[in-house]
């Protein structure tokens, strides 16, 4: 065969080989929901024979309309080759293999899975549609999904739009391997705001995406809700504050109940409480609680109760030692917060602001009464004072006092004051014949005595008093040293004895009345008259010792400077009358010789020889001359302590008097 037949050859070949019958298209995996339509596409080329469709493995037969089968039928326009599988509405039993077959070619398609979907159904909820919980106890809500949902549904919590977490889901299944139910639990603790909320448990799968809901709603039982005020909330110490207690609860409320810093109001039992106001509001808030069957709610609220400053904490007295720092403390309560001030008293100047003062290094300038103030708050109460008193330990202060003038050989008083802290723990005198601390010595006595209070915070004072039974001529001369010392030191102070003048020669007759004497006075005169009067002794006087009264009268100064509180006498130098009143001395002694005329000559004392004869007009006249008649007296065992004269200025500058003493005897 000639090479161009050959090729003409295979060239028919060729082409008789590309008509034979092929699929144009075949069918897929498809996934229907339960009731829709399904349709699976099958199209051959070059093939007019028979075509059908199986089912796993079922022929359903070569008719269009596929009898036998009523939702089954095949479209397309079979001389094109279209063979398209239809079913509707797809049921469960539709779900299986299905191939596309042309018989008399041969041929078969891959095959195609049909799934079918199940929609969930709407989820039931636990309880629904009205839940009933307790606010405050942990909950568990249950969501269940029922039926042959295909796949297994999701179960799904929202409120208000906003997918709640916290969910727990379960689910049943069948001996088959099918699912029974699908379950979902929400957990909650529930609150009074939950109170009418709605939740909404969604059911959603492949087959229904957008799923399906069932709404509940929240039914709480719960204690009440308590709202308490007070109108005003700020008020003045004394005005009435109402307290108003709100609550809405689920059950009703059954009953209220008041406290005041926890102690129960008694009578008070509605929604309403009137008080008056005080400080204690401030610290002791008000509190109502609320009942009902489910619980009770306490709420709680304190005033803003302005008050004036109330004393909490006093100062309390110090002592400190010289150069040592001092610290006061003093505390108030008050709304609003009170302004205290430190002064000293007596002193205007403030010395500092707050609960603390602080004094460094102080001295005996420092010491006193220190005073914490508060002043009254706005509504005029409270406020006041409190002080403390600060003693500064130093050595010894000694100041002599005012010492009246002695006669020579006559008694003298010494005295010299010492204010100390801590108090001294000796006072001594210097004597030429040593020292002497207490007790007597020759002629020296010493004698201690309390003293008036000095300068505040000075410490207590003590008065010393040396004695001089019977003055010398040294003691005018030199000067007495008084002394005292405690542990941190010592303090002294010379004091001189001042001397009193000397008595004049000049006579003077005194008469001392109220005198007992075996022997009469009576004058030449007396004794013609017949008058047995008894006119008292008489004792001879310096003029130097009369004094000039504001009347003109004249009396007699104090022969014993002081030192005994004996009465005055008016005495007259004019011999033609009877003197009279009372002498500046006590009675004259007995002591004298029976009959001896008991008048005093204070001329003897002086060395002055005494005269034989003393008259006097109207009253006789003396006979017997005495040869002594100055008054001495007799050492007592304690003088007492120093009799400070009306209105003595304070120490330094105070002068203590001489003490009185009653006792003085006369020798004659």
């Amino acid at each position: 065969m000639p090479v161009p037949a050959l090729l003409v050859l295979l060239f028919c070949l060729r082409g008789r080989a590309g008509l034979s019958p092929h699929f144009l298209q075949q069918p897929e995996d498809l996934v229907v929901v339960l009731g829709e339509e399904a349709r699976l596409p099958c199209a051959l080329g070059t093939y007019s024979g028979l075509v059908q469709w199986t089912k796993d493995g079922l022929a359903l037969g070569g008719e269009r309309d596929l009898p036998g089968w009523s939702r089954y039928w095949i479209s397309g326009n079979a001389a094109s080759g279209q063979h398209d599988l239809h079913i509707r509405p797809v049921e469960l039993e539709d779900q299986a293999s299905y191939e596309c077959q042309a018989t008399q070619a041969g041929l078969r398609s891959r095959p195609a899975q049909l799934h079918v979907l199940v929609p969930p159904e709407a989820p039931h909820v636990l309880g629904g549609p009205s839940v009933s919980l307790v606010a405050g106890v942990p909950a568990n809500l249950t969501c269940q999904s029922r039926g042959d949902a295909r796949p297994t549904p999701e179960l799904l919590w929202f409120r208000d739009g906003v997918r709640l977490d916290g969910t727990t889901s379960y689910q049943t299944l069948l001996k088959k391997g099918t699912t029974e139910s699908v379950e979902s639990i929400l957990s909650l603790t529930p609150s009074s705001h939950d109170d009418g909320a709605t939740l909404v448990c969604r059911a959603r799968s492949q087959a229904l995406p957008a799923g399906r809901d069932t709404a509940i709603t929240l039914s709480l039982q719960y204690s009440p809700v308590v709202t308490l005020s007070a109108e005003p909330q700020t008020v003045q110490e004394g005005e009435k504050v109402a307290f108003l207690c709100q609550a809405r609860a689920q059950p009703p409320v059954t009953g209220y109940r008041w406290a005041k810093g926890g102690s129960p109001v008694l009578g008070a039992r509605g929604p309403m409480l009137e008080v008056v106001a005080d400080a204690s509001f401030l610290t002791a808030p008000v509190s109502c609680e609320v009942s009902n069957a489910v619980g009770s709610t306490n709420r709680s609220t304190a005033l803003d109760v302005q008050f004036g400053p109330i004393l909490l904490a006093k100062p309390e007295p110090m002592s400190v030692d010289l150069g040592e720092d001092a610290s006061f403390s003093c505390a108030w309560r008050g709304n609003p917060l009170p302004r205290v001030t430190w002064t000293r008293r007596g002193v205007a100047q403030v010395l500092g602001y707050g609960p603390t003062l602080r004094l460094p290094s102080v001295g005996p300038e420092d010491a006193g009464d220190y005073v914490c103030r508060a002043e009254p708050g706005l509504s005029g109460h409270g406020g006041g004072a409190a002080e403390a008193r600060l003693t500064v330990n130093a050595p010894p202060v000694v100041t002599a006092l005012h010492s009246a003038p002695a006669f020579l050989w006559g008694p003298a008083r010494l005295q010299c004051l010492v204010f100390a802290s801590p108090a001294p723990e000796a006072v001594v005198w210097s004597l030429d014949e040593g020292f002497l601390e207490k007790g007597s010595r020759g002629r020296f006595l010493v004698e201690t005595f309390p003293a008036p209070e000095g300068r505040v915070g000075q410490g207590p004072g003590l008065i010393s008093v040396l004695h001089i039974s019977a003055t010398q001529e040294s003691d005018f001369s030199r000067g007495f040293n008084c002394s005292a010392r405690n542990r941190l030191g010592e303090g002294s102070t010379w004091i001189s004895l001042g001397r009193r003048a000397s008595f004049s020669k000049q006579k003077n007759l005194v008469r001392i009345p109220g005198s007992s004497h075996g022997s009469s006075l009576q004058g030449p005169e007396e004794e013609e008259t017949g008058s047995n009067e008894d006119q008292g002794p008489i004792m001879h006087m310096d003029s130097s010792d009369l004094v000039l009264d504001e009347e003109g009268a004249l009396e007699t100064k104090d022969p014993t400077n002081g030192y005994y509180k004996v009465r005055g006498v008016s005495v007259s130098l004019n011999l033609g009358k009877t003197p009279g009143g009372d002498l500046f001395l006590p009675p004259a002694s007995p002591l004298g010789p029976l009959g001896t005329p008991p008048f005093c000559d204070f001329n003897s004392h002086l060395g002055i020889p005494p005269p034989c004869r003393l008259y006097r007009a109207q009253a006789g006249y003396l006979t017997t001359p005495h040869s002594r008649a100055f008054a001495s007296y007799i050492k007592p065992t304690s003088f007492g302590p120093p009799d400070l004269a009306p209105r003595t200025p304070p120490f330094p500058y105070a002068a203590f008097p001489t003490p009185s003493h009653p006792r003085l005897q006369t020798h004659v």
